[in-house]
């Protein structure tokens, strides 16, 4: 797993990739190589964080000029803490702008299994999660805040994937992207009542310090493993945003008027 730079065209994001599978495009972009300014500098693609909308436009061509598709393929939903997870199908570049949106609206997973349809989640000290499934061409992003860790949505997607293209657990690889880490992230007593509540591993998960801290890397790491994911096909990048808040966005480092990571896979087409 490498950070790269492609080759510019005029401005093009900067993208941290991840090594997934062959014939894979995985990566969450980093905060260089857009034009967006102040806490969204530079490059932000998110519409619900408070950023110029001509600015987010501009970013969001130039990532589609660097993945080399069109707008219309290029798909993330409007998260609100949930687990619903929705499939992105072969009609789905076809609809018009408005059926797109709404189609993605309270949605905190994606999948597909088109190959050309970039599909990713936002982030911003929440946690990425991107699964692919080689034997059937199909891959999840899933956005796992601590409400929708604590609510399982990883293995929601999971089932979504079994259901939807005949995954198996034991096939998948997986990546957990930048968030939050442990020593960063501390919580109220009620947020760590909620994961115990869950049936979660509290010794695995929680540190005390002057309060309590939540490791929701290692929670989803666990979700993926009771489902049968091999530990040894799980990814983890073990970059803290808000310790690194200078190249990732931070929402707590630099409040919720900022911008967004951008965690995504795409099949590419052969």
């Amino acid at each position: 797993m490498t950070a790269s730079e492609t080759c510019r065209e005029g401005i093009l994001p900067t993208l941290f990739h991840y090594d997934i599978a062959p014939g894979v495009t995985a990566f969450s972009s980093t905060r260089m190589g857009g034009v967006s300014k102040g806490k969204y500098a530079e490059f932000n693609i998110n519409h619900y964080c408070g950023d110029d909308e001509q600015d987010i436009a501009a970013n969001y061509a130039a990532l589609c000029r660097l993945l080399g598709i069109d707008g219309t393929h290029l798909a993330y939903p409007h998260q609100v803490h949930g687990t619903v997870v929705k499939r992105i199908d072969e009609g789905w570049p076809m609809l018009p702008a408005p059926s797109r949106k709404e189609w993605l609206e309270g949605v905190d997973a994606v999948m597909t299994d088109v190959a050309g349809i970039c599909i990713g989640v936002s982030t911003a000290d929440c946690i990425p999660v991107l699964l692919y499934d080689a034997a059937h061409h199909a891959c999840a992003a899933i956005h796992a805040g601590w409400r929708g860790t604590a609510a399982r949505i990883t293995e929601k997607a999971v089932d979504a994937m079994a259901m939807a293209y005949g995954t198996e657990a034991a096939q998948l690889k997986a990546v957990i992207g930048p968030g939050i880490s442990l020593e960063n992230f501390e919580v109220g007593d009620e947020v760590y009542e909620v994961f115990q509540r869950e049936g979660f591993d509290m010794e695995r998960i929680a540190r005390r310090y002057a309060k309590w801290h939540v490791d929701l890397w290692e929670a989803n790491r666990l979700s993926l493993i009771k489902m049968g994911v091999s530990a040894h096909a799980i990814h983890l990048s073990g970059i803290c945003t808000y310790a690194q808040a200078d190249r990732f966005f931070s929402a707590r480092r630099l409040g919720i008027n900022s911008g967004r990571i951008f965690t995504a896979m795409m099949m590419n087409e052969n």
